[in-house]
C-alpha cells in the first residue's frame, strides 16, 4: 500500500472542502485498496463570501502553503474557486505559481491544484464547450464565474444563483435540494452541468442522481478538484458514484507531472 499526502489550502470557514475530498478519496480505496491518502489541512481567514474578503483571503496563501511544506505533503490543492475567480480572467495561474514559489522555497516539490483551475481542466476533460452552472454566491459573483469560465472559452448558456453570503450557510445547504434547484436551469443547450461551483457547497451525493436525470455529464469544483489531485498523483482517476469526471476513462488537458 502506498499513502498520498494531500494538503489543502482551505477557507477558515470552510467544512465541505474536507468532507467531500476525503469521501471520495475513501470510496476509491475501497475499489483499489493499494492506494490510501491522507490529509493535511492550513486554513486562510475568512468567513464572509464578500470581494474584500475573498482578497483578504488570498494574500494569506503563501503562508498557509509554507506551513504545508513543512509536512512535505505529495500534492497541494487551494480551494476556493470565487476567491481565486474573482480576482479576474486566468488568476489560477498567478495563484498556482504564487503557491508553488512558497513550497519550492521550503524544499517541498509538490505540484499545486487550485479549484479554480481544475474546473477548467474537468469541464475540457468531458470535451465540454458549454455548461450550466449552480452556485452558492450572490449574483455579482456569480457573475465573476461566468466571465472568468467565458474567458477560458467555456460558454456558460444558463447560471443559477442561491445567493446564500455567509459562507457557513453555505456549508450546512443540503446537497439533496440541488436535485430541485437544477430543474430552474435550461439545459438544453449544455454539453456538461457544474452542479456546485464552488468547494464549499455539498452537492456530492446529488451528482450521480441528477446526471440520471439530465443525461449529460455532471461534476462539481469538488470533483474536479478530486480529478486533478488524481491526475497530479499519476493515479487513475476513477471513484464511484461521483460523477462522468470521475469514472476512470477521462485524461486530464492540463496534466501536472507529478515531482520525482
Amino acid at each position: 500500500m502506498t499513502d498520498h499526502h494531500i494538503g489543502m489550502i482551505v477557507p477558515s470557514s470552510n467544512l465541505t472542502m474536507e468532507t467531500e475530498l476525503p469521501r471520495m478519496f475513501a470510496a476509491r480505496e475501497r475499489v483499489v485498496p493499494s492506494d490510501r491518502f491522507v490529509f493535511h489541512a492550513a486554513r486562510a481567514r475568512m468567513q464572509h463570501v464578500t470581494p474584500e474578503q475573498l482578497k483578504a483571503m488570498n494574500e494569506q496563501a503563501t503562508r498557509a502553503a509554507t506551513e504545508l511544506a513543512d509536512a512535505r505533503p505529495d500534492v497541494v490543492a487551494t480551494a476556493c474557486l470565487v476567491a481565486i475567480m474573482a480576482q479576474g480572467p486566468g488568476f489560477h495561474c498567478t495563484a498556482e505559481d504564487d503557491i508553488t514559489g512558497a513550497l519550492r522555497a521550503e524544499g517541498s516539490q509538490a505540484p499545486v491544484v487550485s479549484s479554480a483551475g481544475a474546473l477548467i481542466s474537468g469541464i475540457a476533460a468531458l470535451g465540454a464547450k458549454r455548461v450550466a452552472i449552480v452556485t452558492p454566491y450572490m449574483k455579482p459573483l456569480t457573475q465573476a464565474v461566468v466571465d472568468y469560465l467565458t474567458d477560458a472559452g467555456i460558454e456558460v448558456v444558463d447560471s443559477l444563483s442561491l445567493e446564500v453570503p455567509d459562507n457557513l450557510a453555505v456549508a450546512r445547504l443540503d446537497p439533496a435540494d440541488l436535485r430541485e434547484h437544477h430543474r430552474k436551469l435550461d439545459v438544453s443547450g449544455a454539453d456538461a452541468l457544474v452542479l456546485s461551483a464552488c468547494v464549499q457547497m455539498p452537492s456530492l451525493p446529488s451528482i450521480e442522481a441528477v446526471q440520471d436525470e439530465v443525461g449529460i455529464p455532471v461534476l462539481s469544483a469538488a470533483t474536479a478538484t478530486t480529478f486533478r489531485i488524481l491526475s497530479s498523483l499519476g493515479l487513475e482517476t476513477r471513484v464511484p458514484d461521483a460523477g462522468a469526471l470521475l469514472d476512470g476513462t477521462r485524461a486530464d488537458p492540463g496534466a501536472i507531472t507529478r515531482a520525482a
